[in-house]
């Protein structure tokens, strides 16, 4: 049976999801946006370089709050609504996320809108070692 997570102290859905689902040692996560948890309602930073970070530390947080991190992760999927614009800057920030010899397998597609007018949402797969 699936084990469907919501982290305390995780990103405010904005959508009705679980942040994360769980079977047999995989773990599925949400797309996260670039919202801050500790002020759901402020505005998105500015720029694709500090809304990356801001999902990498919510994907950080989600992790966590399963007894993992970014070493665990397996595949991304990002998501990007300025492609051209925003490539380069998107994968300068991402890839110091992760050591080079341990990047997981990545999917990134532009997209013509995003929720909360996000400029990059970050989905992932994780599993437990």
């Amino acid at each position: 049976m699936p084990d469907f997570h919501m982290i305390s102290g995780g990103p405010r859905p904005v959508a009705p999801f679980s942040h994360a689902v769980e079977a047999d040692g995989w773990v599925i996560l949400t797309g996260q946006m670039p919202t801050d948890p500790d002020a759901p309602d402020a505005p998105l930073p500015e720029g694709v370089v500090a809304q990356t970070h801001r999902v990498m530390r919510n994907l950080e947080i989600v992790l966590k709050g399963v007894g993992l991190d970014l070493s665990n992760v397996m595949q991304c999927r990002c998501f990007l609504t300025e492609f051209e614009r925003d490539y380069a800057a998107f994968n300068e920030t991402y890839q110091s996320y992760f050591p080079a010899v341990r990047r997981p397998a990545r999917t990134t597609v532009g997209v013509t809108a995003l929720a909360v007018g996000a400029l990059v949402e970050i989905d992932c797969i994780a599993r437990r070692d």
